[in-house]
């Protein structure tokens, strides 16, 4: 027990982003390509939040050219330069799944003041 909280605490980022679901983020990865890096964009609502410690992640929604694409990020992931939230979101759920089924306007958030 004491070995994996060891590993944890090395891995685990001191300033964790603070994500909520409902918020609409703005997620900076860290990509290889060959020999290069660069930074990639990725902007989206919170729809789950998995996990605690270590392995906590969460995942993000958008639309892209009428697509819905959701990708899952790793919260303490070395990979994820920053995560900057846009806009906070008031919800009365945990897993907001059902924004999936839902097109245009209705698929928004209400905004928390």
């Amino acid at each position: 027990m004491e070995l994996l909280r060891q590993f944890s605490e090395k891995y685990t980022k001191e300033e964790a982003p603070k994500v909520s679901v409902g918020d609409t983020v703005r997620v900076h990865i860290r990509v290889k390509e060959g020999n290069r890096e660069r930074i990639q964009v990725f902007e989206g609502t919170v729809i789950a939040k998995k996990h605690g410690g270590i392995e906590e992640s969460f995942t993000v929604r958008r639309i892209s050219y009428g697509v819905g694409v959701e990708k899952v990020f790793p919260l303490h992931a070395p990979t994820i330069e920053k995560v900057e939230t846009i806009r906070r979101g008031k919800v009365r759920r945990a897993k907001l799944y059902y924004l999936r089924d839902r097109v245009g306007k209705a698929a928004k958030v209400k905004e928390d003041l």
